[in-house]
């Protein structure tokens, strides 16, 4: 059955980014997917949104303030009253304001969430009348947020593409580098990434965008870049899909020491289909990818993370690509999608 599907995205990062932006690279692997199964995809999102099926974009790229919140929500308000009869489900990736207008509408939509959630949302949603609305949470961690204020909710994992990542079985746990991948900010703990590598004596690569706030810039020129010595700890900038594959590929494993209820990174599944395990804080939705002794370890000190490191060599990394493909390659997840929107449709 080939369904219309109008996917939305806030408009921040173009779909899918060139370097930093999880949640878009999800989206445009479910917009392809979708594609190549036969449905009609269109896509609202940021300016220079690519993906196979139609792209309608909207708002300013990189512009997130209240003001530009609010012009966004009414105008995607005043073009969603425009679909109905021409759509047959709803996804929205954005903010829920974005469907107010069609709250009440008998029409399946799909609210995805990839962040901590407030509650509070759900209990005005329902009052506002909100019909054949569903939830979905991209781990449990984060479905646990939201559910006190109602609905009905699902976890649906971030996913990635087989394809973009090559497995790498003959990486040597004991002599490659360790590898911290993602923005450079406080909470995603790259500070504590360089003390673990250091005392358990291996090279370190970084890799990832420095943040425009004015306090995580900050954070990388007062505590990272100082630390940066072209040798044992070493930072490469922004890295694009190929860089990506290679620098994951060629790594002992992902270091994630993170200080924040991490939603779930679509990193760790890249990672995993290189064959490279992950070793990270036990936060937010990280611990429900990661099977501990099998495809990485879980730690709740930095202690503990420098011992996981030295016991690298018990991980088989075609484990973890196995692992990754069936619990989160974008066939598995494009099909757990599919599945709900049927079954919203037919409810």
């Amino acid at each position: 059955m080939t369904l219309r599907i109008l996917l939305i995205m806030d408009p921040f990062i173009a779909v899918p980014p060139q370097h930093y932006g999880g949640i878009e690279r999800v989206i445009a692997d479910l917009a392809n997917g979708l594609h190549q199964r036969g449905h009609e995809v269109t896509l609202w999102a940021a300016p220079g949104s690519s993906i196979q099926g139609k792209v309608v974009p909207f708002g300013r790229e990189s512009e997130w303030t209240r003001w530009s919140n609010i012009r966004n929500t009414v105008y995607l308000s005043s073009r969603l009253w425009g679909l109905r009869g021409k759509v047959d489900l709803i996804h929205n990736f954005g903010r829920l304001a974005y469907l107010t207008s069609v709250l009440r509408w008998d029409l399946p939509k799909v609210q995805t969430y990839m962040r901590t959630v407030d509650a509070n949302n759900m209990i005005l949603a329902r009052r506002l009348g909100e019909r054949r609305l569903h939830y979905t949470a991209v781990s449990a961690a984060i479905r646990d947020t939201g559910a006190p204020g109602g609905g009905e909710w699902s976890v649906i994992y971030n996913c990635a593409p087989v394809e973009q990542f090559t497995f790498r079985g003959d990486t040597d746990p004991a002599t490659a580098p360790l590898v911290f991948l993602g923005r450079l900010e406080r909470c995603k703990g790259a500070h504590t990434a360089i003390a673990i590598a250091r005392q358990a004596g291996r090279k370190l690569i970084i890799a990832g965008n420095i943040s425009s706030l004015p306090h995580e810039q900050k954070y990388f020129h007062e505590e990272i870049e100082p630390q940066l010595d072209g040798g044992q700890t070493n930072y490469i900038g922004p890295v694009d899909n190929a860089a990506k594959n290679r620098l994951l590929g060629n790594a002992a494993a992902l270091l994630m020491p993170i200080e924040f209820e991490e939603p779930f990174p679509v990193v760790l599944p890249e990672a995993l289909l290189c064959g490279t395990p992950v070793i990270a804080f036990r936060r937010g939705g990280v611990p429900e990818g990661i099977d501990h002794g099998r495809t990485g370890f879980l730690c709740d000190t930095k202690e503990e993370t420098v011992a996981a490191v030295q016991q690298l060599s018990r991980i088989d990394r075609a484990v973890c690509r196995a692992e990754a493909i069936r619990r989160f390659s974008d066939g598995a997840i494009l099909a757990e999608y599919e599945q709900l929107y049927y079954r919203l449709l037919a409810s």
